[in-house]
């Protein structure tokens, strides 16, 4: 009972003290994708609690697609608690999840540190050790504070209760204490409840299949256990390799680029590569300006020896699972977690056409290679024969190395002026840098009306344009100058030659979008400039049906009608049997008295529901 109340304070200690770290970057705002999913979503703008409300809230990812609901419903709870928008409260439940990740994972690996022989004491100390650098690493920064990726924390946070009463199953039925439904039908729940936030949360039964190759070792007290555990998991792998090889892989492969993006499969997987050492050399040596949040430039690898560390990545990654596989018998620890650092990067760093580099995606991921660097730091102690006194040193010159790392980030993402600052000054050709840090300046003027504010965000936008020719730059240049009242047709001129020029991207059709909404909110935009501006966006993207009919509304609410037709025929053409909007948008323009338009629309037919619209 005493080593049980003992570990709880150490656990919740370590937990609240590890939250501190990150107390700092309490301030700051909303940045990059969270108004998107956050500020824009009004579903999760929830007045008075009810459960239709609720669940509005719970299932309004990606336009009601009803992913990821867990999340979606406790930025509903924080917006209802509040009464507001504040980043601040919603930034303090993401600590408050941290926290009991953090408290959880102490009870999961000290329960793999029993499994892997390690003394009750020194397990408990380990587990506290392991799971406290884990939760202060500046890494997590970025993963904590920035609110969207509360996705990824609140995944980590039912994956590790997940492992840990899977853990727990197979510990009892090692023990033959018993067949372990309970704990069974528990980590089924969490692994669902996992899943409820993200979905790389399938990723649970690698981990487990992780743990099994390396600790468990399909272990059992009862040899009907240990058989069936083998033949359910060479199943269960047969079939997702099956699944991989002949449904992923032809669903996204590609040998061409990606729609929207600048690299093909082959290329993807050569960077990837490149991307997860880069990782480990963040873990290894946690220098926060290496640290750069955004990584939009990321150069893409289009063969093995362009850029020239393609190659060498490649084996090094290919090396460390190797290592790992060798020794999984005399060090399980460092081969669990090898393994299991791979495993959390097997969705994201695979063909899957996602953006290249993500610092949260490394949030679990984080626990393996932690486990791996203590287990060698540990077996350099004990070949050196070192003292306990230097074992009490050298930990605390880690821990105070990374609780430094974290504060300074913390400290940066505190204010959103000096964290779009420093973007600015380690990413001065990122187009996302140089928007974060005018948009941080924009919010100061919306909050305070100060024009002041204005200016800056003006300023901050026509320098980044000296760096980065880039259509949402331009864009932004021309809506706060419109706001301002300097706008001039020069400025118009800058932003429809960028648009032209800029290779082909989803930005060019957001920068649109976004005048266009910025009109319909009666934003001072001369509409006049923003039909122009369709019209290069028409003839240089790909649009869907959606996106033209969108356009061609516009266009005939603001502009002259007959400027709306050839986007409402190019609309037609593509239109499906399927379309319900085409009928109601015919009759709406035969009724306005177009009915030469409805007849040519008519006649250009309508595509089969199973071809592909431009």
């Amino acid at each position: 009972m005493k080593s049980y109340l003992s570990l709880l304070f150490a656990a919740t200690l370590s937990s609240v003290f590890a939250v501190l770290v990150y107390l700092p970057g309490l301030g700051g705002g909303f940045v990059l994708d969270d108004p998107f999913n956050i500020l824009q979503n009004y579903l999760l703008y929830v007045d008075s609690a009810s459960v239709e409300a609720f669940r509005n809230a719970a299932l309004s990812f990606h336009d009601g697609r009803g992913g990821r609901p867990l999340p979606m419903l406790t930025f509903a709870l924080d917006y209802w608690r509040t009464g507001s928008m504040n980043p601040t409260a919603f930034k303090v439940t993401n600590l408050v999840i941290h926290a009991l990740t953090t408290f959880s994972l102490v009870y999961l690996i000290r329960r793999l540190l029993l499994l892997c022989d390690w003394a009750p004491d020194k397990a408990a100390l380990g587990a506290i050790a392991l799971a406290f650098v884990w939760a202060v690493h500046p890494l997590q920064v970025s993963s904590v504070l920035y609110i969207v990726q509360r996705m990824q924390t609140m995944a980590t946070l039912f994956i590790v209760l997940a492992l840990w009463a899977y853990v727990v199953m197979r510990q009892v039925q090692i023990s033959g204490v018993s067949r372990g439904r309970f704990q069974g039908v528990l980590f089924l729940v969490c692994a669902l409840l996992a899943l409820g936030c993200k979905e790389d949360a399938s990723l649970v039964f690698a981990y487990v299949l992780v743990l099994e190759l390396t600790i468990l070792r399909f272990r059992a007290f009862d040899p009907e256990i240990a058989k069936g555990l083998k033949q359910s998991f060479g199943l269960l792998t047969l079939l997702a390799v099956l699944g991989f090889l002949f449904v992923v892989v032809p669903h996204y492969w590609s040998w061409e680029a990606y729609s929207g993006r600048g690299f093909s499969s082959i290329e993807r997987l050569m960077t990837q590569a490149r991307v997860l050492v880069m990782y480990m050399g963040q873990i290894a040596i946690p220098w926060p300006d290496s640290m750069t949040f955004i990584y939009d430039n990321y150069p893409v690898s289009t063969s093995l020896w362009s850029p020239w560390s393609t190659l060498p990545c490649l084996l090094i990654v290919f090396g460390l699972v190797c290592w790992a596989w060798r020794w999984r018998d005399s060090r399980p620890l460092f081969s669990s977690g090898v393994f299991l650092f791979f495993a959390g990067h097997f969705i994201a760093s695979n063909i899957i056409p996602l953006e290249l580099v993500f610092e949260h995606r490394n949030h679990f991921p984080l626990l393996g290679a932690v486990m791996a660097l203590g287990d060698l730091l540990v077996m350099a102690w004990q070949r050196w024969n070192a003292t306990f006194i230097l074992r009490s040193l050298s930990f605390s010159f880690v821990a105070l190395v990374l609780i430094l790392g974290s504060v300074a980030r913390a400290y940066t993402w505190g204010d959103s002026v000096r964290h779009g600052e420093k973007q600015v000054e380690l990413l001065p050709e990122s187009t996302r840098a140089w928007t974060q840090l005018g948009g941080a300046h924009f919010d100061n003027y919306k909050e305070t009306g100060d024009s002041a504010h204005l200016q800056r965000a003006v300023d901050v936008n026509a320098e980044g344009l000296k760096h980065v020719k880039a259509p949402p730059l331009a864009s932004n240049l021309v809506i706060y100058k419109s706001l301002l009242g300097t706008i001039s047709e020069e400025d118009w001129q800058v932003f429809w030659e960028v648009l032209r020029e800029a290779p082909k991207s989803w930005q060019d059709k957001f920068v649109v979008w976004t005048m266009m909404s910025n009109v319909d909110k009666g934003f001072d935009i001369d509409s006049e400039n923003v039909i122009a501006s369709i019209k290069i966006l028409a003839e240089k993207a790909h649009l869907s049906n959606k996106e033209l009919l969108r356009m061609a509304v516009f266009v005939y609410k603001y502009g002259e009608p007959s400027q709306a037709y050839p986007l409402f025929l190019r609309y037609a053409k593509n239109a499906t049997q399927s379309d319900e909007n085409l009928e109601r948008i015919l009759g709406e323009l035969e009724a306005a008295g177009h009915e030469t338009w409805v007849q040519e629309m008519r006649s250009s037919g309508t595509k089969d529901s199973g071809e592909q619209n431009e």
